[in-house]
Formats: structure tokens, sequence, C-alpha cells
């Protein structure tokens, strides 16, 4: 149905706005497809030709044959092309003279991003600019996955032989046990394995395997994470300082082993057994980190996610973004999952290191709600998507019961400490089980050995401990 006269009229009478831009004739055309380009790329928007933008005159002007056509050529030059119905209204009092209007479709997450004569353009509020190259990669990325997605590509330094099998082997066993994977997979071929996680193409393994499962990190200098202790609360002085290499399981694991180096450990006793746990809970603080390499800018190479522990607080910064669906005022709001590297999601999700997708923030919000931490806040600052939890202070009882004993276990409760330890961290090594309660090694195996419920399943960092119910 065409635009009338008084639609027109009530169309502009607010002046130009982030969906509205007037032009007085078809002699700015090329300013105005800058507009259209933009309006494309981000809510859609009116673009009129025939209307002065300060008095909101409706001028009108010719249109001849010449007229159309010009259009009709500008329009040519929108990559992908656009279907837009150019219409032309009547100016009652100037006779002869029509106000030419054209409606721009808003782009959608997940569309090839517009681009006129090449040069993609796009709304910040009512002013037309250049759209940044990091806007436009992500969208030509997000639109066709396959072509453009890091994980996606083809690994350039590594191959199948590269991969840690006992570590596949050790997730897949801990798929199948928890029924997300298929009792085949125990015994399939890696190749085969690494196919049904679309991980390869042909022999060759893509980037996303290469995140998982790489024995050596090589030429993949975003396969790093920092990891910092300050003295107090800025980053003038620090106490512990180091920088860990891997794949994602490894940094996982050395994200958490570092949380437990240098965090509080409280603990109270019900009846026999003592209640360890970190002053943040450890479940909160391994989600943090499992979404941070999850959903990391891993094409970004020359970036590493951060950790860095304050006198009181914790930020973790990781590459990337937050999807445009979510915001850090939103985040804590239920919503469904974006997930920036699905194929590497997928393999989480069917090893059970997470849970259903979209799901994270909520159990991070409900672990620090039954310890009584403080909620964590998002930000976005400077490429990186930043987690801050804050560290219940000295003398606060956040996150402590009243009453609880400090000090590590005594010799008869060190077998119900260390199940505590185990169901907590099911991938805790003996050494830290020997740091964390003042014994040796030897002293925690010698208690593991008299405990038949309790077995680890797997090899090196690969393996988790398993408790028989």
């Amino acid at each position: 149905m065409a635009l009338t006269i008084d639609e027109l009229k009530e169309l502009i009478q607010t002046d130009e706005h982030r969906q509205l831009e007037l032009k007085k004739t078809t002699g700015e055309l090329k300013d105005g497809m800058h507009t259209a380009c933009a309006f494309l790329n981000t809510e859609g928007g009116w673009l009129i030709f025939g209307v002065a933008p300060k008095s909101l005159k409706i001028l009108g002007q010719q249109v001849t044959d010449n007229t159309q056509q010009e259009i009709a050529q500008a329009l040519s030059y929108m990559e992908p092309q656009v279907d837009v119905r150019v219409e032309y209204i009547d100016v009652p009092d100037r006779p002869n003279n029509k106000v030419i209007a054209m409606h721009f479709e808003g782009w959608a997450w997940g569309m090839v991003p517009y681009t006129y004569h090449g040069c993609p353009y796009y709304k910040v509020e009512s002013t037309t600019k250049e759209m940044p190259r990091d806007m436009y990669e992500e969208r030509l990325r997000r639109s066709k996955p396959d072509m453009f997605a890091w994980e996606r590509q083809p690994s350039e330094f590594t191959d199948i032989s590269s991969l840690d099998e006992k570590l596949i082997r050790g997730v897949v066993r801990l798929g199948v046990e928890r029924g997300r994977l298929s009792d085949l997979a125990l015994t399939e071929p890696i190749e085969d394995v690494l196919g049904k996680w679309k991980l390869t193409t042909g022999p060759q393994p893509l980037n996303a395997a290469t995140a998982l499962f790489t024995k050596e990190t090589g030429m993949y200098t975003q396969f790093t994470m920092r990891l910092a202790r300050f003295q107090g609360i800025d980053k003038n002085e620090f106490i512990d300082n180091q920088r860990v290499e891997g794949n994602i399981f490894v940094l996982l694991n050395e994200a958490m082993n570092f949380f437990r180096k240098h965090l509080n450990m409280h603990g109270k006793i019900v009846g026999l057994v003592r209640d360890e746990y970190l002053e943040v809970p450890a479940e909160a603080l391994r989600e943090v980190v499992l979404n941070a390499l999850c959903h990391r800018q891993y094409e970004r190479y020359n970036l590493t996610i951060g950790i860095a522990i304050y006198d009181d607080r914790i930020e973790i910064e990781n590459p990337g973004i937050l999807p445009p669906q979510i915001t850090p005022e939103n985040i804590l709001q239920p919503h469904i999952s974006y997930p920036y590297n699905p194929l590497i999601a997928n393999v989480l999700y069917s090893t059970t290191y997470i849970e259903n997708w979209g799901s994270g923030v909520k159990r991070i919000m409900e672990a620090c709600q039954k310890r009584g931490v403080a909620a964590p806040t998002w930000t976005v600052n400077g490429g990186f998507v930043v987690v801050i939890i804050k560290r219940p202070v000295k003398g606060d009882t956040q996150g402590v019961p009243q009453g609880v004993p400090q000090g590590v276990p005594q010799d008869n409760e060190l077998d119900d400490w260390i199940e505590k330890q185990i169901r907590n961290n099911p991938q805790i090594s003996t050494e830290d089980l020997a740091k964390l309660s003042n014994r040796s090694s030897k002293t925690i195996k010698r208690h593991l050995a008299k405990m038949p419920h309790i077995r680890y399943v797997g090899s090196g960092y690969s393996g988790h401990w398993e408790i028989v119910e």
C-alpha cells in the first residue's frame, strides 16, 4: 500500500532520527545511498527525497525517467542486492513535484552485512558512519560460519597425531557415563569420534579440535592464559604472576589450581565431617572460566584470557564480545544460548563440562547466592568481556557461616575431608590434596587406597575422580 501525503506528514513531524533521513533532492543521491546502506545494517528506516531537513517543508521535485534510472542505478551498487519499493508521492500545492520515499528493512543477526560501492555503513544514533572492520568481519563470520569461523578452519599447525588421545578418551568416557554419548564412542577410532563431533575435514583436524585436545600449543599464541595475584586493589605490585599454556581442559585445570592457591579456604564441622570450601564458590569460578574458554574469540591470536586476583575482587577477562541480544544489563535475566564457538560448545556439552546451553549465568548466580557471595557483574571493556566477583572482606560474615573453625583437617577427619574435596573438584590432584591438608602425597594416597568407593578414571590431567554411591 502506497504512502499517502498525510502519512508522510506524520512520519516527518519529529525531524530526522536513527530511522529517518531527509534529503532535499536526489542531487544528494549518493549520500542518501550511504544512509540506505546504514539502515540495512542497523534497524532499518525511511530515506526520503523532497523534504527540507531543517524546516521539514515538503517541497518534492520533478521526477523524470532519468531520475528513476539514476535511483535504480544507485540501488544496484548495494551488495547484496535489495528489493526495495520506491514510492512517488504527489505534493498537493506543487503540481508535477513528487516526494520520493524508500523504506529499508533492518539487519537481522546472521545476515550478510550490506555494502554500497564496496563500503559498509551503519547508524550511530542519527549519524551515518563507515562500519568498523571488526564489526564487519564479525557479521561476515556469523553469516557464513563454514567460510569464516575460526573454529571451523583446518588447523595449520597440527594433525591428528598432535591431539591428546588419552584426553579424548577420558572426556568421551565421562560423556558416556553421564548419558550424553553412546557406548559405541568408547571403542570407536579417534578419527570417528572427532568426525561425529564435526571436528575434522577429511584427515585434517579443525581449529576447534586443536583448541580442545592439542598436546602442544606450538604456534597458537591464543592457547595461553595470564594468571596474577596482585598485592592490594591495583596492579602496582604482584605476589604471583604466571603464564600457562595448553588446551581448553589444561587451562581450566590451571585456573582452578590458581584459585585454590590464592583464595581463602573456609570450613565448618557438620557432625564428624569437615565441610571445606573456597571463599568464592568453586563451581561459580569454574563456570566463569569455562564460559571464557568456550566463547572467546580465538581468531584474535594476540590476545589471551586473563585472571587477576586482588585483595577485594577477582577479575576474569575474555577477549570477545557479548551477543547482540545480551548486554551487561540484561545478562542476569533468563536467555537462550548464543555460543560464539558452537563446535567447541557442543563437545563441552556432550562431555558434561557445560550443562544446558544458556544456563551458565544462572548456575553462577545460584552458586554465589547459596554461599552468600555478592553476585558477579559483567562489563565490556576494550574488546574484552570482564566478569568481576567481589571477595568477602576480612571479618565479613558474607560467604562464611558464623563460628566456622579454620585450619587443616584432623587425622580422624581426613577421609571425609578428601571425599569432600573430590566431590567439589573431581579433577583435583593428589599433590593438591596434600598441600591443602598439610599432609604428604604418600599419606593422601594411603588414605585413598582405603576408600574403594573412590576411583580415578583416566590418567594425568585428562582423568578425574569418581565416587561410587
